[in-house]
């Protein structure tokens, strides 16, 4: 937790698969955003996926949108 973006994506991924970790999307939102807060493109995205799909997170369209658009797509 002190600014390691792939450390926090990578961690993200490990919760939303289980891989070493229960299985537990909004822990893996958690990790995502603190990669995300510091610009990484691939966590802005899988926030926006989220978002899209309601994983972890109550499924919001608009804000699946900003943080897409925050990826760059």
């Amino acid at each position: 937790d002190q600014g390691h973006a792939n450390a926090h994506i990578n961690l993200g991924i490990c919760y939303t698969n289980g891989t070493g970790v229960d299985q537990d999307a909004a822990a893996a939102v958690r990790w995502y955003r603190l990669a995300a807060d510091q610009g990484n493109a691939d966590a802005l995205h899988n926030l926006g996926a989220c978002y899209a799909n309601g994983t972890g997170v109550v499924r919001d369209i608009a804000e699946a949108e900003r943080w897409f658009n925050l990826a760059g797509y």
